[in-house]
Order: C-alpha cells, then sequence, then structure tokens
C-alpha cells in the first residue's frame, strides 16, 4: 500500500493497549479484546488535526422532519444558502469557524456519470464549494465512502468492476442471514473493487474541494444493529469492517480529507476507530438538544453497543482515555443553544466540548441564534480548540463526583480547570491544584468572565445549577 510503512497486528496493538491501560485516573478497559482480526496496517500521521469548529444544517433539517415533511421533500434553496453562508462568514468565522456541513435528511443525489454524490437536494456541490469558498469557507459532506449511490452498471473507475458487483455476494458470511438493509446500499469491504471504489470516492470529493467527510451508521454496516432500533441490516462482520476503515483512512490522508466517524460500536475499546479514524461520535444524537442532551438523559449509564451513552457528558467522560493530543478527536455532536433554558446551561454546553478536545458544531441558525451567539464566539475559550488542547477529568467514573473537574495543559505550559455541575442545585466545589499535579500557585483568569482573579493554589467555585467555571492558570 503507499503511504504505509509499518505493518502490525491489530491483535498485537490491542494486547499492548491492555497492559498499558489508557491514562493516570481511574481508567481501565471497557471493552477487553475478543476479536480476531487480519493483519491490517497503520496509517501514520492521521492525528495531526485540531476539532473542527463548524455549522451544520441538522437543525433546520430535524425542526421540517419533526414537523412531519417528507425527508424528499426537504431542501434548501440557493437563496437561503446565500444567507447562510454570508451569516456564518460574518459572525462565526471571524472566530475560528471556517465551515459550513450538509448532514442527512436531504435526498443525496448522483447526477452525473462517476456514481458518486453530485447534489445535496436541489444544491450542486460544485456551487455550495464555490459559494463557500469565496467566503473564505470550506465544505464538508454528509456521505459514507461504502454507500452505493449511483447506477449498478457504473464503472468503478481504474477497474473492471462495476458498483453492481460492490453488493453482498452470498459469498461470505454475515451476521444477519434473513434480514433486510434498511435505507442504504453498501460496498462490502472484501468484494474486488470495493477498495477502489472508496479511493475514488476521496477523489471525487477532494477534487470539488471539500475538506470534511462525516460518515454515519458505521454500526449497521459492522453487525446490522442498533440498540434502540434492533436488527436493521445484514452485519457484515468485524473483519469486514476493520478492513473498510483502513481502506477509508489510507484514502482520506491521500487525498487530505478530515474523517468523522458516526455511529460505530466502539467495540474492543475503540481500538478500530481511535487508530483509522480522524474523529468519532462517542454519543446518542443530538434530536430535540437541550439539557436532555447535554446531561440529563440516562445519566451515568453506559451500554456495550451503540449508542453507548446518551448524553454528552457521559459521553465524553466514558471514552476520555482514548482521546489526547496526536489522539482521535471525541465527537459530542450538535449543539443548539436555542434549545437550552439557562445561560449556565448554555456556557456549560459549549465549555464541555472545549475541555475534552472536541468539535464546537453550531446547529442553530440565523433566525434563532439571538442573544445565544455570544456564548460560541468566547475567544478566551475558543483558544483551547486552536491550541488543540484536550483535557481529562479527575474521574472518568460515571458515578464517581470526581467527574465534575477535568483539567489539562496547554501548550505553553498554562493549566486549564474546569468545574461543572450537572446537579439541579448550587453547589460548591473545592479543587486543589496540587491533586491535579500542579505545584505552587498560579494566576487565576476566569474565561467566562474575563477576569483575573489573583494568586492562588487552589480553587472554590459556588456554580449554579448546571452551570461551570473555567479558568486558566499560568505562572
Amino acid at each position: 500500500m503507499n503511504n504505509i510503512t509499518n505493518k502490525a497486528m491489530i491483535t498485537a496493538a490491542l494486547a499492548v493497549a491492555a497492559m498499558l491501560g489508557s491514562c493516570d485516573n481511574e481508567v481501565e478497559m471497557r471493552y477487553p479484546p475478543k476479536y480476531e482480526l487480519p493483519e491490517l496496517p497503520e496509517i501514520e500521521g492521521i492525528h495531526t488535526y485540531k476539532a473542527p469548529m463548524y455549522w451544520s444544517v441538522y437543525e433546520y433539517c430535524y425542526e421540517l422532519e419533526q414537523q412531519g415533511v417528507p425527508n424528499e421533500q426537504i431542501d434548501i434553496t440557493p437563496e437561503e444558502w446565500d444567507k447562510i453562508i454570508d451569516w456564518v462568514a460574518t459572525d462565526l468565522k471571524p472566530h475560528g469557524y471556517d465551515m459550513v456541513c450538509t448532514d442527512g435528511f436531504i435526498p443525496m443525489l448522483a447526477n452525473d456519470a462517476s456514481g458518486y454524490m453530485t447534489h445535496y437536494g436541489s444544491m450542486e456541490l460544485k456551487a455550495l464549494v464555490a459559494k463557500c469558498k469565496a467566503k473564505g469557507l470550506k465544505v464538508g459532506v454528509y456521505d459514507n465512502p461504502l454507500w452505493i449511490h449511483g447506477p449498478n452498471e457504473t464503472k468503478v473507475e481504474g477497474t473492471g468492476y462495476t458498483f453492481g458487483q460492490l453488493y453482498y455476494n452470498h459469498k461470505t458470511p454475515i451476521i444477519n442471514p434473513s434480514a433486510e438493509n434498511k435505507w442504504f446500499n453498501w460496498a462490502v469491504a472484501e468484494n474486488p473493487g470495493t477498495r477502489e471504489y472508496i479511493d475514488g470516492f476521496f477523489k471525487h470529493y477532494a477534487e470539488l474541494g471539500v475538506d470534511y467527510i462525516r460518515m454515519d451508521f458505521l454500526s449497521w454496516y459492522e453487525d446490522g444493529k442498533d440498540r434502540n432500533m434492533g436488527v436493521v441490516g445484514h452485519g457484515y462482520g468485524r473483519e469486514s469492517y476493520a478492513r473498510a476503515l483502513c481502506y477509508i483512512a489510507e484514502s482520506a490522508k491521500k487525498y487530505g480529507i478530515f474523517t468523522s466517524l458516526v455511529m460505530p460500536h466502539l467495540y474492543d475499546d475503540a481500538v478500530l476507530e481511535a487508530r483509522y479514524g480522524n474523529m468519532v461520535r462517542i454519543v446518542a444524537d443530538t434530536a430535540g438538544g437541550g439539557w436532555w442532551h447535554c446531561s440529563a438523559q440516562d445519566k451515568g449509564k453506559a451500554y456495550a453497543n451503540w449508542p453507548n451513552c446518551m448524553n454528552q457528558f457521559d459521553g465524553f467522560l466514558y471514552w476520555s482515555h482514548i482521546a489526547g493530543r496526536d489522539k482521535v478527536i471525541l465527537d459530542g455532536d450538535f449543539i443548539r443553544l436555542n434549545t437550552f433554558a439557562t445561560d449556565d446551561e448554555k456556557q456549560t454546553v459549549v465549555s464541555l466540548q472545549l475541555m475534552a478536545g472536541g468539535p464546537v458544531t453550531v446547529a442553530d441558525q440565523y433566525h434563532n441564534i439571538g442573544d445565544n451567539l455570544k456564548f460560541y464566539i468566547n475567544d478566551e475559550l475558543l483558544a483551547l480548540n486552536a491550541d488543540r488542547f484536550v483535557g481529562k477529568p479527575l474521574s472518568d467514573n460515571l458515578l464517581s463526583s470526581n467527574n465534575r473537574v477535568w483539567y489539562g495543559q496547554m501548550s505553553n505550559g498554562d493549566y486549564v480547570v474546569g468545574v461543572f455541575n450537572r446537579d439541579d442545585s448550587q453547589q460548591t466545589v473545592t479543587v486543589n491544584f496540587e491533586d491535579l499535579g500542579i505545584s505552587g500557585e498560579m494566576n487565576v483568569r476566569d474565561l467566562w468572565s474575563h477576569t483575573d482573579e489573583g494568586v492562588a493554589s487552589s480553587l472554590t467555585a459556588n456554580i449554579a445549577p448546571h452551570g461551570c467555571k473555567i479558568v486558566r492558570l499560568s505562572k
């Protein structure tokens, strides 16, 4: 394989991970390895990105779907796109939000001979890229390199194979033989031509000028199961899933495209996703948003398959041990600030993403953002994203009170400490910096109030219900 140096058995990597553990607090492997996988290569140098900051169409589409509009009728006109892009470029881009991204809901159409997606509803992707680039913005696209959009007779470039030959061919075992695939036409990794099809997918988007691919429903490919929906498809197996992720990582790196892995089971302590993805979803869909999605839904619970955690806070806690600078990025899904009840909650949901090193993905719209914009554009806090900061909880035990304290170090040596209150009543919390490995007295600056609080060796904060306090410590 081109761009690949270092072959290693995944099983060996699992054993090493089991011996070394994950981080220095209360962590142990969530799911000990149980799968024996084929020899697959490392794809080196893929964990060099910072978490993206962007605007998503999610809320726009979700609200229409909730109103009963059929997906095939949901669309965004060119005029509406212009309003969206102008707003993002004017109000968000100066603070680091440099991308607009599509999502599901709207028809994904392949309208040329390539067989790959060319239109998002009525909007030609080439035109969308041009509109965004004119305003200094990048484009991300919701699509999956394993989904087949074009006609069966379409040729896979550079091969003698057709799209129709990429489907399941009854020659390899599947997990759910009697099941029908819901919604998606899957290319199976073992089939001749699939690796080239995946490469063509990334080449197609690179030529369009797309920088980011958000690929969804990965659990449905791996074993055809979903904890909320039951059996949803054939399920092509762990080996096929591993091979598919490897091919995806190989081509994504080749063409310089960032990959976001969505709806994965994260089996074997997420070893495959952490190895082959730039970013991975660790929480259920945003849906109605609000405090329910941020912290309350199934609070303190984790499950063995997708969705592992139902709220953002638990997801970031539970999977904090696989993240870090030069490691996979954890994705808490979209933020809808207009669905939160208090300013304290709004500060918390933005702060949580940044303390965990995750993306800040705005789903609010220009016509309902109102006074909430100020929570997205706190430049002192957004400096964490620019620095590729990734914090850790004092404990990742979902039932421990220590999980409300997050901390980490900036590249210049400063520390950032966040204290969160997930309870419905005010809480007073004291944190001794020594307990975080920070020795001596530090200058303390509150990143939300933008005030210096003097020199101290500890922090005591009275935190409102659902609120937080985020401070930066410097010598």
